[in-house]
């Protein structure tokens, strides 16, 4: 079902509400300091493979590639908010990343493939948001934003493409990476939809200001 999926609109459940995209609008500091730990966030995760799973060469390969991007577009970010005088803050965890971590399988084998889907879920999300936002902001910021969507949308290609793939060599169908699917994106769902109580990049949209 998923597995020759090339739209990330085809891909994900639901569009970004649009009072999410007010919101970013509205908090533009916040917007950009939590999407440089985002860049942490996804670099961290695409060395974490390099780290668990070093006999795999392919996979190592590309999420090295990963990490590289993912800093780059860390530096870059950093950079925004050096030129705008945006102080980097702490912004706490929201609860995006730890809901779609809640379903995650426990044995080896099964939380692999299900942490590439949870890769190819957030790229996506990303993705999407950054086209969603893009056009809502100042030139500067628009042409950044438009400027990552081919890599975030490579990203998503990759995990989706290694979570088949290690799944098959797994003994795992095919229908069982889209079940899978299925259940990661029924929990992101909500997420994406359900009001949040705090404004974040990943968050849900919220009804009011802070």
């Amino acid at each position: 079902m998923y597995k020759n999926v090339s739209s990330i609109n085809d891909f994900l459940p639901c569009s970004t509400p649009s009072q999410w995209v007010q919101n970013a609008v509205d908090n533009q500091d916040i917007l950009l300091i939590d999407h440089a730990n985002c860049e942490k966030k996804a670099a961290s995760m695409a060395l974490s493979f390099l780290f668990k799973h070093p006999d795999k060469s392919d996979l190592c390969f590309r999420m090295s590639k990963i990490a590289r991007e993912e800093l780059v577009h860390y530096e870059q970010v950093c950079s925004i908010l050096s030129k705008r005088n945006i102080a980097y803050k702490h912004v706490a965890a929201s609860r995006y990343a730890s809901g779609l971590r809640k379903i995650i399988h426990s044995d080896e084998v099964r939380r692999f493939i299900d942490l590439l889907i949870i890769g190819a879920v957030v790229e996506a999300r990303s993705c999407e948001r950054f086209e969603k936002i893009a056009p809502k902001l100042d030139p500067i910021l628009q042409k950044f934003y438009q400027g990552l969507l081919e890599s975030e949308k490579r990203h998503f290609t990759i995990y989706l493409e290694f979570a088949y793939q290690y799944a098959a060599e797994s003994n795992k169908t095919s229908c069982y990476v889209d079940s899978r699917i299925e259940k990661f994106l029924d929990t992101e769902k909500k997420l994406i939809e359900l009001p949040d109580d705090q404004f974040q990049f990943h968050s849900g949209p919220v009804y009011f200001s802070h």
